[in-house]
């Protein structure tokens, strides 16, 4: 036990790094945030003078564009200041799901500003006006594009660097963003030398693509929110952490549920030998919990316990033949919780079936009759499984 305290005192302080950081990540969002409102808001003011000026829808709502950003990033403050309250009684596993609430809302934002500029600009479309443009409200505009671009990067950037869907979401729209304005200043060039005006066309098709983006983000946050398979790079590190500490000879049923970005629980299954005492299971087990938690800061909930038969040469034979006859069915991943009574005559098992397979349940018992009539002696029960971090 003297090295699970040893684990456990270190984990007080890793704890502390933990908490620490989640601070850290929390002000990089909201200081990326206020420097993408103050952007926008200086574009959008820049740009509305100077639509209004040139009587140039695309440029107009270009400024409206720019203040939809500016609203995402507000929501995106209150989202991460949301996300960051401690758990309660109400919400035992904290609120970091708020997030992706606010990384939805996001894209809705983005999606309306979408259709209404497709509204406009099919108005244009149908009553045209002429554009009248002026060499500074070019350079405006062609200033604009270079700021949306680096904003667009910075924003992004740092959304991938500490895992904000929100952040992620306000700098692909602010690179959408950039290639609308490139997309006007290029219309009102060519207005300006063939005296055709093409910036409704332009508006039109624009408006298009924001309403595409608004839907991919969308999507993408409801994927997440109704929880998606765990990341594969994740699970194989937990299972491999577990898998060297001696005795644990299979990691099974591995699960992770996520409540808000790099902040998961879990559970999972390990084989240990029929040989374990219950003191060393419980060792094995705390010791697990630790290392898991100090490394990928996930919190194991529970570790359930397959015993592996070892002490009877023939129950371990009677395994390996029943394992030969689950790997020759191509959608089966995985045999595990194998136990064999003989006093009962029956054989516990468990069979995961990929979900690749046509018929995931008919796959199963076929492999189960085949166990069956291979030994006709026993009684079989077996659970068709899932591996939830299937790749």
């Amino acid at each position: 036990m003297a090295a699970v305290k040893e684990k456990i005192s270190g984990l007080a302080a890793e704890e502390g790094q933990a908490i620490q950081q989640s601070e850290d990540r929390d002000k990089q969002i909201v200081r990326t945030s206020v420097i993408g409102i103050l952007a926008n808001v200086f574009l959008a003011a820049f740009k509305a003078v100077i639509g209004m000026i040139s009587g140039s829808i695309a440029i107009t709502l270009d400024a409206v564009n720019n203040l939809s950003d500016a609203a995402s990033s507000v929501i995106t403050i209150a989202g991460t200041k949301l996300a960051g309250k401690p758990a309660d009684k109400k919400h035992p596993f904290g609120y970091g799901r708020v997030e992706y609430l606010s990384a939805m809302i996001i894209s809705v934002i983005v999606l309306y500003a979408g259709v209404t500029s497709l509204k406009e600009s099919v108005t244009k479309i149908i009553h045209p006006e002429a554009a009248d443009y002026t060499m500074i409200a070019l350079v405006i505009v062609a200033a604009a594009v270079l700021v949306k671009i680096i904003l667009g990067r910075y924003v992004e950037g740092v959304g991938h660097r500490v895992n904000s869907d929100s952040l992620v979401a306000s700098g692909k729209d602010a690179t959408l963003d950039s290639i609308i304005s490139a997309s006007t200043l290029i219309a009102a060039v060519i207005y300006i030398v063939t005296k055709v005006s093409l910036e409704s066309w332009l508006g039109a098709i624009i408006s298009i693509v924001i309403i595409k983006s608004g839907i991919d983000m969308l999507r993408e946050t409801i994927s997440e929110i109704l929880g998606e398979r765990a990341d594969k790079d994740l699970a194989r590190d937990i299972k491999k952490t577990v898998m060297s500490y001696p005795g644990v000879s299979g990691v099974y049923d591995l699960v992770l549920n996520n409540y808000g970005p790099d902040a998961y629980n879990g559970s999972l299954h390990i084989e240990v030998p029929d040989t374990y005492s219950a003191s060393q299971i419980d060792e094995l087990t705390r010791k697990i919990s630790v290392e898991v938690y100090l490394k990928y800061q996930v919190i194991l909930t529970a570790i359930s316990v397959y015993s592996l038969n070892t002490k009877d040469p023939h129950i371990v034979e009677v395994r390996k033949q029943i394992q030969s006859i689950a790997n020759k069915d191509p959608y089966v991943l995985q045999m595990h919780g194998f136990y064999l009574n003989e006093d009962e005559k029956t054989i516990r098992l468990d069979l995961v079936i990929s979900f690749d397979a046509p018929n995931r349940k008919e796959a199963f018992q076929n492999v189960v009759a085949q166990i069956k009539e291979a030994y006709p002696g026993y009684q079989i029960n077996a659970a068709m499984d899932t591996d939830f971090a299937e790749s």
